[in-house]
């Protein structure tokens, strides 16, 4: 079998997650200004909520977003849109409905229905639109990339996934009091990621510094989802000094 060959990520690190946010912005904002139809690859999660800020700040200044057409890493399983918990109702509040997207091009995975339908549409959804330019992705604690957690194939599709839980309980602060958080998720899958043209991983704090170390030291393996990122050859890794403490790239 033929050895595939492994990237280092190109790396910038700056002094506070504020600094993070406004370069992976300019990087996004270059992105749709110079393409004709701009696909974006978006997540979720508190670290890009910087970001969508000053995306919608740029629009509001004269950057127009109707050309872009974008498709989220995930959605929990069982929730609907309008679900305070939910990814769809996370990216209306604070990108969709600010910006001049234009309506149905802003794609979230379906938390309802057949899942196994979903998940193929999702694909034909974005094969249509002609795969994805700029793919905007976090890593979590335990080096989770979308909702892969570890043990998750470098060739998976979209599909239902087990929510570990210890991402369960980190992503708990982001539900109503009360609320449990859902232990399904459907989620691009890790071979879906690695077809994007150009991928901006980011991270900020110290405690996403472990994740890192194990996703570019040491050869690629399941048990840390984001090493799978050794394999794209394009991609930009933007952390603050925290999460870099560990990093030696």
């Amino acid at each position: 079998m033929t050895q595939r060959a492994l990237y280092r990520p190109a790396l910038q690190v700056l002094e506070s997650p504020e600094a993070v946010a406004a370069e992976v912005a300019q990087r996004i904002l270059r992105f749709v200004e110079t393409r004709a139809r701009p696909v974006l690859g978006l997540a979720t999660g508190r670290t890009p909520l910087a970001v969508y800020a000053r995306l919608a700040a740029a629009h509001r200044a004269g950057t127009s977003f109707a050309a872009v057409e974008s498709f989220n890493l995930d959605e929990y399983f069982g929730l609907g849109p309008a679900h305070l918990g939910a990814f769809a109702c996370y990216m209306q509040r604070h990108f969709f409905e600010q910006v001049d997207m234009l309506a149905g091009h802003g794609h979230v995975p379906s938390g309802l229905g057949d899942p196994a339908l979903e998940a193929r549409a999702y694909e034909a959804t974005i094969a249509e639109a002609g795969g994805i330019g700029l793919q905007l992705l976090g890593i979590g604690l335990n080096g989770h990339i979308g909702f892969n957690e570890p043990g998750s194939d470098f060739d998976s599709r979209t599909r239902i996934v087990t929510l570990d839980e210890s991402t369960r309980r980190a992503n708990a602060k982001d539900f109503p009091e009360g609320t449990e958080v859902p232990r399904e998720a459907i989620t691009m899958g890790i071979g879906t990621i690695l077809e994007a043209q150009r991928i901006v991983l980011v991270a900020t704090g110290e405690a996403k510094s472990e994740a890192l170390h194990a996703a570019f030291h040491g050869p690629p393996s399941r048990g840390c989802p984001a090493s799978a990122l050794q394999l794209h050859p394009c991609v930009e890794l933007v952390c603050d000094v925290g999460a870099a403490h560990r990093l030696c790239l």
